[in-house]
């Protein structure tokens, strides 16, 4: 059990009026036990409590590490297994649970008058998550050098008669060749007029000189994500696209410039938005300036205009600005961004400057 991490949840929750959640989010008790189960339909659950004797709820499917650091509660498939989950809860009290709670799990222990009430504990689990400990952060630079790497690499395999899916198929192997685990999510290969698709999946196309090449990528290692985005132009880039292009990463660095201790992450989209906007180009910068990312690729937390949270150190997330011109071509500058005590550690050092691939 990683006692530092669930201590910050519990002191989160006190704050929210509980002393007991119930968490069913795989990846949030992998995070705090280190043990991963895919549930599917099967009850697989956490319950945090504030006397520090956390119970973990096991079908006896499932395979954990032989220390988690909490009791372990099994059940079978014809175990009545909510029944058995509200003998270990305070009846008195009310019970915080997570946003991956099942109805058909929750409604039991409503029914039953498990607790004093329920009320939502997600905010808890999420907040905690977004602030990475010093093991994360080390994990997190790791994965996005070898980002870096692979878009050194990714470059290369750009030449005529080429296409997306061409490329994207080789993206795997050059990632664990680089000592990778795996993706973090499926990489976006777009050139020309496709990259005006922000969520663009790899096609046929095959590369034109003075196509965009836009590379949206990341890969996991040690459990944890990178994220990055560049974007190339191939053999020649217009006048036209080079605009384009000095716009956006103007915007990025003027967003990565504001990152420090305390300041709204609200301030930092507005700060590439306003830029874009200023150049006419506000509609078609059509998504948030960033997300949070750890274990996961999107995790929850954004950095966008209806964010409220202040940057804190310990905060990783992405600053992405783009522009998307339908028919004609896009643009995205992606870096990952960690928090410091005193400013901002950009992630990813691939280098910003616009890049005309030869091939």
């Amino acid at each position: 059990m990683h006692i530092e991490r669930s201590n910050r949840i519990l002191k989160e929750l006190k704050a929210l009026g509980a002393d007991q959640l119930l968490i069913t989010d795989p990846m949030s008790i992998y995070y705090l036990t280190d043990a991963y189960v895919q549930p599917f339909e099967r009850f697989f659950g956490l319950l945090l409590r504030s006397d520090g004797q956390h119970i973990l709820f096991l079908n006896r499917l499932f395979f954990v590490p032989q220390e988690t650091g909490t009791e372990k509660v099994w059940y079978s498939d014809t175990d009545p297994v909510m029944e058995i989950v509200a003998r270990y809860l305070d009846a008195a009290k009310p019970l915080a649970v997570d946003k991956d709670l099942k109805a058909r799990h929750l409604l039991p222990l409503m029914e039953s008058h498990a607790a004093a009430g329920f009320l939502n504990g997600s905010l808890a689990v999420d907040r905690t998550r977004g602030i990475k400990d010093a093991e994360e952060q080390k994990k997190m630079i790791a994965a996005s050098l070898i980002n870096d790497a692979a878009m050194a690499r990714f470059k290369t395999l750009v030449h005529e008669g080429v296409t997306e899916q061409e490329i994207a198929a080789q993206m795997l192997d050059i990632y664990r060749e680089l000592g990778a685990d795996g993706y973090s999510f499926t990489p976006l290969v777009a050139f020309g007029a496709n990259a005006a698709d922000p969520h663009h999946e790899p096609d046929n196309t095959i590369v034109k000189p003075g196509d965009c090449v836009l590379f949206d990528v990341g890969c996991i290692k040690d459990g944890y994500c990178s994220d990055m985005t560049r974007t190339f132009f191939f053999r020649e880039a217009s006048d036209h696209c080079r605009h384009i292009y000095n716009i956006v990463r103007r915007a990025n660095e003027a967003a990565e410039a504001l990152i420090r201790p305390g300041v709204q992450l609200s301030e930092l989209d507005a700060a590439a938005r306003d830029l874009i906007t200023a150049e006419g180009y506000g509609p078609q910068f059509n998504h948030r300036l960033g997300h949070f990312i750890g274990l996961s690729e999107h995790e929850f937390g954004d950095v966008s205009s209806a964010s409220d949270w202040q940057a804190e150190p310990g905060m990783i997330f992405s600053i992405e600005p783009g522009i998307y011109l339908s028919g004609d071509t896009g643009v995205r500058l992606e870096d990952l961004v960690l928090v410091t005590e005193d400013g901002v550690q950009i992630l990813n050092r691939y280098p910003h400057e616009l890049e005309i691939i030869d091939g």
